[in-house]
């Protein structure tokens, strides 16, 4: 009998080492479930952002090809803007002059002085003309004349604008204007 004492000794730490062992591998195997669950929703949440960026890409080359296609379009209209906003340099002093004294007269402003100086813009088929104009009136007069600046026929950039009191109460304008004309 003392011989199955020390057998039934190994056969119980055999057990309880086969147990922890078990125990052991059950806990390593809900540990590498874990991880892989996590790697598969990892994975899932990579594929959506991939997926959004490539719809976002596809997107932009869309847009692309439609701007690609509307150039031609685009190139008429700018040659066209450049046809009828800008003046020819040989007319345009005089057309300029005539604007701004018939923008100035249906406002009812009183035209103090108007001086116009060019400087050539280098390799862009234009002159850059800046005129300066001094006008009189009231103010609701003033806003009209701003008014018909922006609808006039021709292409004005208003640059700067200055208001005093006149001499006879009204306002006393004074603005800034570049305009271009075709080289």
């Amino acid at each position: 009998m003392n011989q199955q004492r020390p057998w039934r000794a190994w056969k119980k730490v055999i057990g309880y080492s086969l147990v922890a062992l078990l125990a052991v591998d059950l806990g390593l195997i809900f540990v590498l479930w874990q991880a892989s669950r996590e790697g598969v929703e990892e994975m899932r949440a990579q594929r959506n952002r991939l997926e959004t960026e490539a719809r976002l890409l596809k997107a932009d080359v869309a847009r692309g090809e439609k701007i690609r296609a509307s150039l031609p379009a685009v190139g008429k209209d700018c040659d066209g803007f450049y046809r009828d906003a800008f003046l020819d340099s040989s007319v345009g002093y005089s057309s300029i002059e005539s604007d701004l004294g018939d923008i100035a007269s249906k406002a009812g402003l009183k035209t103090t002085s108007i001086n116009l100086s060019q400087k050539e813009v280098k390799s862009r088929g234009v002159t850059q003309v800046v005129i300066t104009d001094s006008v009189e009136g009231d103010y609701p007069a003033i806003i009209h004349f701003i008014n018909g600046l922006e609808r006039s026929k021709y292409f004005y950039l208003l640059n700067d604008l200055r208001l005093d009191s006149a001499s006879t109460g009204g306002i006393h304008l004074r603005l800034e204007l570049r305009t271009y004309f075709r080289t």
